[in-house]
């Protein structure tokens, strides 16, 4: 089976299939006639700098202990989510069906068009903003980059920095740009401008 076609079959009604599916309640649909055609990359740990915990999972769940931590406080009565999630070992976790949108932006614009909860895929890596990624979480997430293209008109990915400027800085200058752009092996212009120069 050609990788392509192996890739478009890993989808059901948006779920992909290789992820461990954890529905959240935190999403809707996107507006009628919108394509899927941005990845926007983000990072998310909690508290911030603690890995592997399973808080991020609670925080898209709605089921975040808010008197767990001090720092949870801050973030009392967030309801957010991600489409996916990458834990630190590579592991895929997916809250929200790709065909619908997913509460991961915020306010938001991508080379002019604003709202990019519409028409994006939000893609959380398991890290502190600025630090550095594990060699397993890039593995995973051109492979997901990949069989998002297989399946949407894919045009373009990004960072929350990127896609909301001045109010977001992740993923961060740890997340190594031109390694996922190595690794996908699509053109620099697929990018957010900025990221190579």
């Amino acid at each position: 089976m050609p990788a392509e076609h192996a890739a478009r079959a890993a989808w059901t009604d948006g779920w992909y299939a290789p992820a461990r599916q954890l529905p959240s309640p935190n999403f809707g649909p996107r507006p009628s006639g919108t394509t899927v055609e941005l990845i926007v990359v983000h990072s998310i740990s909690l508290p911030p700098g603690e890995f592997g915990g399973g808080q991020v999972q609670a925080l898209f769940t709605n089921t975040l202990d808010w008197d767990a931590h001090p720092y949870f406080q801050k973030i009392r009565g967030l309801e957010v989510s991600a489409h996916f999630y990458v834990a630190r070992d590579g592991t895929p976790w997916q809250f929200v069906s790709a065909n619908d949108r997913a509460w991961h932006a915020g306010a938001s614009s991508f080379c002019g068009r604003d709202n990019c909860n519409d028409y994006s895929v939000g893609i959380e890596l398991e890290g502190l903003e600025g630090g550095l990624f594990e060699p397993a979480q890039y593995a995973t997430l051109a492979r997901l980059c990949q069989a998002l293209r297989a399946r949407y008109p894919i045009q373009s990915v990004a960072g929350h920095e990127h896609v909301a400027p001045g109010r977001k800085q992740d993923p961060g200058p740890g997340f190594d740009w031109r390694r996922l752009q190595a690794a996908l092996g699509w053109p620099k212009h697929c990018f957010a401008p900025g990221i190579f120069g």
